[in-house]
C-alpha cells in the first residue's frame, strides 16, 4: 500500500513537472494553440453549412496550424487616428512611379496591346490603368505573395478582431477549392490577397474572369484572365468609360480653400476622403484659377474634386469619379494617385 503510494505520488510528480516545463517554454502558444483548434471546429461547421463540399473540409482542415507571423503583422497595422501627421507624397510617388516599374510597364502594355484592346473595347476601362494595377499590386507579377492562405486567413478569423470578414474570406478560398483551384495557388499575401491583381477569394469568386477563352479564371498564370479580372474589377465598381482619372492642376495663390471646403464625412475611409474638396464642375474650377499641367482638363460639365497631396504650392490634382473607382481597389490616396501616374507614364 506505501509502495504504491510513494510510487503513484512520483509519477504525479513527474507529470506536474514536466507539464511546468512545457508551460513555462511556451505557454501563451500552447493556449493558443489549443484554442486554434476549438475555433476550427466551428468554422468547419460555418463552411458547410455555407456549402463547402464534406471533401474539401476534409482535405484542408486537418493540414491547418495558427500562423502567428499573420496576427502580429494584422496587429501591426497602422491605426486610422486623425490626430497623426499626414506624410508628404513626393517619395511615395518616386519610389512606386519609377522609372523602372514605368519601363516594366510599357514592355507589358505593348506586349498584351491586342488583350488590352480587346479587353477595353468590352469594359471601357483603359488599357493602361490595368496594367498600372497589374504593376502596383505584384509588380507585374513578380511578387505575388507565398503565405499559405487558408492558413492565414484561419489564423486571422480565429485572433477575431476581424472574424466576420476573415471567415468568409476563407469559406470562400474554400469554395475557389471547390471549383478547380488548387492548394498550391491558394498563396499569396499575409492578408489574405491573391495572385496577379491580389484578390480576395470572395472577389476572386465574384469577379475574375476567363480572358483566354481556356473555361478557367487563372489570374496567377495567365495575363489574358489577370488583365480581363482587373477590367471587370472596374466595371463592377462604376468606371465610367471615356473619363480621365484626373489631372495635374497648379492652383494659384490667392485661391480661397474655403470656399470648396468638403462638409460631408464619408463613411468608408473617412482620413482618405476628408483631404479632397467639396465636388465642382470642370467648368467652376477653371473659373477659379485653377490650371493644368500638360494634359488638357476633361470636358467642362464633368465633375471634379481637389486633392494637394503635397500641400499648398505644389502639384495639385483634380480628380474625377473614376479616381474613387481606383480607391475602391485600395483605399490610399497615394495608391491611387500612383496608380494614375503610372498608367499616364505607360501610355506616353
Amino acid at each position: 500500500m506505501g509502495g504504491t503510494s510513494t510510487a503513484t505520488a512520483r509519477l504525479r510528480r513527474i507529470v506536474i513537472g514536466l507539464v511546468a516545463v512545457l508551460a513555462g517554454s511556451s505557454p501563451a502558444l500552447a493556449q493558443d494553440d489549443a484554442g486554434f483548434q476549438a475555433y476550427l471546429v466551428a468554422l468547419r461547421r460555418q463552411a458547410l453549412a455555407d456549402g463547402v463540399s464534406t471533401r474539401t473540409a476534409d482535405a484542408v482542415f486537418p493540414t491547418l496550424t495558427l500562423n502567428q507571423r499573420v496576427i502580429d503583422l494584422d496587429r501591426q497595422q497602422p491605426g486610422a487616428t486623425s490626430s497623426s501627421a499626414v506624410p508628404a507624397f513626393a517619395p511615395y510617388r518616386a519610389q512606386h512611379v519609377d522609372a523602372a516599374r514605368i519601363a516594366r510597364g510599357r514592355q507589358t502594355y505593348l506586349a498584351q496591346r491586342s488583350r488590352l484592346q480587346r479587353i477595353e473595347q468590352t469594359t471601357g476601362v483603359p488599357e493602361s490603368i490595368m496594367v498600372a494595377i497589374w504593376g502596383h499590386e505584384t509588380n507585374y507579377g513578380s511578387y505575388t505573395g507565398n503565405f499559405d492562405l487558408l492558413r492565414s486567413l484561419a489564423s486571422l478569423a480565429y485572433e477575431g478582431r476581424r472574424r466576420s470578414l476573415f471567415a468568409g474570406e476563407f469559406i470562400a478560398g474554400l469554395k475557389m477549392l471547390d471549383r478547380g483551384v488548387t492548394r498550391d495557388q491558394l498563396k499569396g499575401s499575409w492578408a489574405g490577397a491573391t495572385g496577379n491583381p491580389q484578390f480576395l477569394p470572395s472577389i476572386y469568386l465574384r469577379l475574375a474572369r476567363d480572358g483566354d477563352g481556356d473555361g478557367r479564371a487563372d489570374i496567377w498564370n495567365s495575363p489574358a484572365d489577370t488583365l480581363a479580372s482587373i477590367g471587370n474589377y472596374f466595371v463592377d465598381a462604376g468606371w465610367r468609360a471615356g473619363q480621365p482619372w484626373g489631372v495635374a492642376v497648379t492652383v494659384p495663390a490667392t485661391f480661397d480653400r474655403s470656399q470648396v471646403r468638403n462638409r460631408l464625412v464619408s463613411p468608408r475611409c473617412p482620413r482618405v476622403f476628408e483631404r479632397h474638396s467639396g465636388w465642382r464642375t470642370i467648368a467652376e474650377w477653371r473659373a477659379l484659377g485653377i490650371a493644368p499641367q500638360g494634359r488638357s482638363l476633361p470636358a467642362d460639365s464633368v465633375m471634379a474634386t481637389l486633392l494637394e497631396p503635397d500641400g499648398q504650392g505644389a502639384t495639385a490634382y483634380l480628380l474625377t469619379s473614376n479616381y474613387r473607382v481606383i480607391l475602391d481597389y485600395n483605399c490610399s490616396n497615394f495608391y491611387a494617385l500612383s496608380v494614375g501616374l503610372l498608367a499616364d507614364a505607360v501610355e506616353r
